[in-house]
């Protein structure tokens, strides 16, 4: 974020209720991210699961999710990013709640489904309304969107640990809890917001697929998600840790995401541009992948390599979403919908192949599957090298200025939310401004 649209702490902090009450759901929201990983092995063991069975909590979850990219922009178009938001929130809360009320795996697995559909619906509108409601202008906003993001993802495996080690269930009930809170606090203080002054088409997002930078970016995204989801769904197994001692691992992986996704993948980028910080990054997760697969049977490998491919997966989570929307003709919302459905589809199926794939040869094949398929999201990537060097050039695939779609420095900032649909929510929110102005 340049220093000319950097904001002041003090207005960063004086904003309304309501986009407090937006942030903190966000920050709960991406919580439920990591938040399973702890409890993994003891969802294993105390249900009498096989490690394929208990990854399907990430599959059901990311699976529907993906699916759900392609209506949420449809559902917010109509019903507005209020109700869009606290119909998510809603969501969440009753398939979380009943997730942890749940007896069996596939009653969990089941629940999980639910929750990813409500996550959907969150995510499409929640920085859309931190946007339109926030004061001291949007680079603030933005500020706040990436705090939440970065607590979240960070504080998300240290809390399941904590709850985990009390109980498998306590995860789930204090999600619940705490997103009953933020479903509360944006009923009561957020005001109505305006439906966007057009609505958008349910094909529209695989229509956009026919755009080969579009298609070259979200098959990079989906291989590359296979090997993310592949380490943060197995790695648990192998371990053999308590929760929280896995809930300390993994909020190490989570300080990294967040820190490499708002700090570190800015400056490569303007040092080396997009092309070879992706390479780079990509290039430096498959052997970080290859590792784990080597030495899977060492605790202290394990250890080290899940936290420090949180700084690759930050790089690459900023990167290739941003890239999305450079190289991208067609809008932002329809962007961001086909995107996000074709990389949670890789990371939806990796966590059950991953179990699979250990309990028909060993702990060391997961991995190696997981490195390989990185491996082919560079190669992928490398197809597209000319498009990449346009999109830093300030070019889409079809020649337009990338002013057409709003400039590198809004697109940059609209990307902090590397799971898809938030940022572009945001165009929708401000189409309904400006046709209410007028």
């Amino acid at each position: 974020m340049s220093s000319h649209n950097a904001p002041t702490t003090t207005g960063m902090l004086a904003q309304p209720k309501a986009v407090y009450a937006v942030a903190f759901a966000c920050v709960v929201s991406f919580m439920g991210i990591g938040l399973v990983d702890p409890i993994l092995p003891a969802l294993s063991s105390q249900l009498d699961a096989t490690p394929s069975q208990v990854t399907l909590l990430f599959t059901s979850y990311l699976v529907v999710t993906a699916v759900a990219m392609l209506g949420t922009n449809w559902v917010s178009s109509r019903l507005g990013a209020k109700r869009t938001l606290i119909s998510g929130l809603v969501i969440i809360v009753v398939f979380a709640g009943l997730a942890g009320a749940s007896d069996t795996v596939n009653q969990i697995v089941g629940f999980r489904a639910g929750w990813g559909l409500g996550n959907a619906l969150f995510i499409a509108t929640s920085l859309a309304v931190i946007v339109a409601s926030a004061s001291g202008g949007f680079a603030g906003a933005i500020v706040l969107y990436e705090a939440a993001l970065g607590l979240g993802i960070a504080a998300g495996p240290l809390l399941g640990g904590l709850l985990g080690n009390i109980s498998w269930r306590g995860p789930f009930f204090g999600v619940a809890t705490l997103m009953a809170v933020a479903l509360i606090a944006t009923v009561v203080l957020l005001d109505p917001t305006p439906k966007p002054a057009r609505p958008t088409s349910l094909l529209a997002p695989i229509q956009a697929l026919r755009h080969r930078g579009l298609l070259t970016m979200s098959l990079t995204a989906l291989f590359y998600n296979w090997g993310f989801f592949t380490m943060m769904g197995f790695a648990p197994f192998p371990m053999g840790l308590s929760a929280i001692q896995l809930g300390f691992v993994f909020f190490g992986w989570g300080l990294l995401v967040a820190i490499f996704s708002v700090v570190g993948a800015p400056r490569l980028q303007a040092r080396f541009g997009t092309a070879r910080s992706l390479y780079g990054a990509l290039g430096l997760f498959a052997v970080d992948l290859l590792v784990m697969s080597i030495w899977a049977d060492r605790l202290v490998v394990l250890v080290v390599t899940v936290v420090v491919s949180g700084a690759f997966i930050g790089i690459n989570n900023s990167l290739t979403t941003q890239a999305v929307m450079l190289v991208s003709p067609v809008e932002r919302p329809v962007a961001s919908a086909a995107y996000g459905f074709v990389r949670f589809l890789g990371g939806g199926l990796a966590p059950f192949a991953a179990g699979k794939l250990a309990e028909h040869f060993d702990v060391h094949v997961p991995f190696a599957v997981g490195a390989a398929a990185v491996v082919v999201a560079v190669l992928v990537l490398s197809t597209g090298h000319r498009m990449l060097a346009d999109a830093d050039a300030g070019l889409d695939e079809d020649g337009h200025g990338a002013g057409e779609h709003g400039t590198r420095e809004d697109v940059a900032d609209e990307v902090a939310d590397e799971f898809g649909g938030a940022p572009a929510a945001i165009d929708g929110e401000l189409q309904a401004e400006s046709a209410g102005r007028r």
